[in-house]
């Protein structure tokens, strides 16, 4: 009796788990579709500080997102114009804006909190963008 209870949950574990594999077969062989889902390279801001990696397919895809979720009243849609505000600053986003509309620890994780998930450093940016950091190109001298 324990050994055919066994085999039953050990038989349904692995059915449920093929399912999972081929659920996440099907959603990496769906094609990523820009006007959808917006730009699929990530952006890379670099003020007010350098280094914040935002990816629209984390927020489209990943969380069903529509892009009026966000444009145009916490961002417009000119790359860039963002960052080039006074305003885009951390403190705003601890008080609600920008990201932090989401990011308030309740809708999203909190701005103050997974820093690492954003910032992703120099180091970072550069293994993104294919590019040398400073540290790298002094090791590379060595």
């Amino acid at each position: 009796m324990k050994k055919s209870l066994m085999v039953i949950v050990l038989g349904v574990l692995m059915l449920s788990g093929g399912w999972l594999l081929a659920a996440d077969e099907k959603k990496a062989a769906e094609p990523y579709d820009e006007d959808t889902y917006g730009p699929e390279a990530p952006i890379v801001w670099d003020k007010p500080v350098k280094s914040v990696v935002f990816d629209h397919k984390v927020h489209t895809q990943g969380q069903g997102l529509e892009c009026d979720s966000c444009h145009d009243e916490l961002f417009s849609q000119e790359a860039g114009a963002a960052q080039e505000k006074k305003d885009f600053t951390m403190k705003t986003l601890y008080d609600g804006g920008y990201c932090g509309s989401c990011h308030d620890g309740e809708t999203a994780f909190a701005s103050n909190k997974r820093c690492t998930s954003c910032h992703i450093g120099v180091r970072g940016q550069a293994r993104l963008t294919g590019g040398k950091d400073k540290a790298e190109e002094g090791h590379a001298k060595d």
